[in-house]
Order: C-alpha cells, then structure tokens, then sequence
C-alpha cells in the first residue's frame, strides 16, 4: 500500500513546550497541523516549562527522572484516545522518560524525535567553554557534573546525568522506543556513537511551508534569524562584520544575550524578534543567511525556511551544516569561529551576485526535493507504519 492510500492514523503527539518558544515547539505545531489536513487524528499531551515556577527543586528533580502524572495521564489519553503510535518530541524535564513505559504497558509503539543531544549530553548540544565537547559520550556524564555544564549549575546538570544514568540502566533507550527520529545522518551517527541502537533510528528531516520565490525579485544583503546567543557564533560575526569591510546591510531578526554584540556596528540592522510571515520576506529579497553556529546543529528549521525561499546559506563547516549546505551550490562554508574566513566568504557574496543567484536556485531545488510538506508527511506515515509493524 502506497503511504499516500494510508488509512487515516490516530497519533497522539507528547511535547514539553520550552518557556521561551523555539524550533522544536514549532516542529510540533506544524508536524500536527499537517497530519490534520490530511485525515489523520490528533491529539495532543504536552507540559509546560511555565509549571516549574510553581514547583519545588525536589518535585522538579523527581519529575525529570520519572514523572509518575505524566504516566497516569498517558495511560488515561490512551484509553480515551485509543492511538496508533505515541510520537515524543521532547520529555524534559516534566514529561520524563516515564512515558515510554507508560505507552509500552500499553502496547503503543513510540517514535521519538531527537531534537537535540540530551540523550547523550546533560547540556544537549555537545559545548563547553565555546568548544565542541563530547567528554560524557557514550560514559557517566560525570565530566558534565564536574564543569555544572547545565546552565552552570553542578547541582541541576546532576539531575540530568541522573536521569540519563537511571534510564540506561533500566534499558529505557534501548527497549521502550520503538523508532528514533534523527534529522539528518550526521545526528544520527552521533546518536549510534552516543550507545542507541541503530536499527532503531531513522532520518526525517525538518519541513516548512514555503511558496516559490518570484523569479525575478531583486535581492540585497545578508540576514541572520534567530536567537542572539554564543552557541549561534553571534561573536563570530560580529568581529566578522567589524572588521570586514562588507559594504551592504546586515539584517538581525532575534533576541537574546548576545544581542549587544551586533548593536551599533555600521550597517547592521537590529530588527528585534520576527513573526514568521515577515522573516519570510526578509528571505525573500536577500542576497544570503548567515548562520554562524559553533555547535552541533541538528536541524535549523531557519536553514529549511531559506532553502524554501530561494535563499543560498553561509555557514559553519561543523556538524550537519556541513552536508546540509553544499559548498558552492546551495552556499557557502567557512571554519567555525573563524571571522576572518567568514568575512572572506561574506566579501565574496557580496562580490558575485550573479553566482550567489545560481545558488539560490539550486537552494529551492533541494527544497523542493527534500523538504515540503508532501514529502515530509510521506516520510513520517511510513514511520509510524514500520512503528506499528515492530
């Protein structure tokens, strides 16, 4: 049977939503809404960061490691709700891996989407002290616990090595998730290097909704989306545009710690954070993203936002941004950290509009290929069917 002539699918989607709204919770949003259009039933069983104000450490702590109301209230959903497969995406720190069991006593396949390293690095993206680091993978995340790497904290990183500690030996990983979403195949080797079993871990990628670019829209300068912070190499480019001489305008749309780095700096405008529909408009008419990351990035949704609209890509080589982003086809690369090299590749942008126009629509060929709505919704029903074949 064709994933297209599917019978209608009951998915019950489990989330613990971040207090400041990111990537992931709109993963989530979009994920549902698409299955929705297409016939599927969906429901939804999520938590809130916004709880832990209200919430002692104790009860926190307690809650990460096995949250006995989030299985109560599983094991309710599914008897009401009577699904097909429970798809996770992310259970820190209120959901838990409790789940897991709770859908497994049930009999409900599990997919969960890796979203981030937690699996494998209390802090989640492989960073300390500006560097990549994987000093806890595959071992005791006691390394973790000796720098505080959460949030510079020994005693809250201490709760998430106890957590993943507990889970492996309890042979959570392993045994109670039926397949394992990893977004493109750096992530999952990582995840295989990290201990979870490969059999288990299939590659689905992010998608967004993005009409085609007009053909002839004119474009200028270089646009950064996101959260103003180190791990997204904020530094990197502002000493990169300090010091480089570009003589176009540079776009800003985020928030964040790091926001002062880029204030004031000659032809850098600070847009603030952006709703969707009017980063899509940036997209539209510039000339290139910048997306200086120092870290692991799993899968920006920002890079398929600008592959959807035509946009070429400047970015780390690091991680999967190195295969996301084909060197001279969809964009270009430079050293992670390096602002020298960035500067180098932001004067040629600016240098060879021509070339960067090409780019920009092989950036929407591979789009269309790979990242819209259809082909993701393809890809995840026959997810869910080898799930529920397991």
């Amino acid at each position: 049977m064709k994933t297209s002539e599917q019978a209608p699918v009951r998915v019950l989607l489990a989330h613990n939503a971040y207090q400041q709204r990111g990537g992931e919770d709109m993963v989530v949003e979009a994920e549902a809404a698409l299955l929705r259009q297409h016939g599927h039933a969906v429901e939804l069983l999520t938590r809130h960061n916004d709880e832990l104000a209200g919430m002692g450490r104790g009860a926190a702590a307690l809650d990460t490691l096995w949250s006995r109301r989030t299985a109560r209230e599983l094991r309710e959903r599914i008897e009401a709700f009577r699904p097909d497969v429970v798809h996770v995406h992310n259970t820190f720190p209120l959901i838990s891996p409790s789940i897991y069991w709770a859908a497994a006593a049930a009999g409900v396949p599990v997919v969960q989407t890796l979203h981030n390293f937690r699996l494998a690095c209390p802090q989640a993206m492989f960073l300390r002290d500006g560097k990549v680091c994987e000093d806890c993978m595959a071992r005791a995340p006691l390394p973790a616990i000796r720098h505080g790497c959460y949030r510079g904290s020994r005693a809250q990183t201490g709760v998430l090595a106890g957590m993943l500690v507990l889970h492996r030996a309890l042979g959570t990983w392993q045994h109670k998730v039926t397949r394992y979403i990893a977004l493109n195949s750096f992530c999952r080797d990582k995840f295989i290097e990290a201990g979870l079993p490969a059999e288990r871990i299939v590659i689905k990628p992010n998608f967004v909704e993005a009409p085609a670019p007009g053909a002839d829209a004119p474009r200028d300068g270089f646009l950064f989306v996101g959260r103003l912070s180190h791990e997204k190499g904020v530094s990197t480019l502002a000493e990169a545009w300090r010091h480089g001489g570009v003589n176009v305008r540079l776009a800003v749309a985020g928030s964040g710690p790091s926001a002062d780095l880029l204030k004031n700096l000659p032809g850098v405008d600070m847009l603030g954070a952006l709703p969707l529909a009017q980063v899509q408009q940036r997209m539209a008419s510039a000339a290139a993203l910048v997306l200086p990351s120092i870290w692991y990035e799993n899968f920006p949704r920002t890079l398929v936002e600008a592959l959807g609209a035509g946009l070429p890509v400047i970015a780390s080589r690091i991680g999967a941004l190195a295969s996301l982003v084909s060197e001279g086809r969809t964009g270009l690369l430079f050293e992670p950290g390096n602002a020298a090299d960035l500067a180098d590749k932001l004067a040629w942008a600016a240098a060879h509009p021509r070339e960067m126009a090409s780019m920009g629509r092989h950036a929407r060929a591979d789009y269309e290929a790979q990242f819209t709505p259809e082909r993701n919704l393809a890809q995840l029903l026959d997810i869910y069917a080898e799930a529920r074949r397991s």
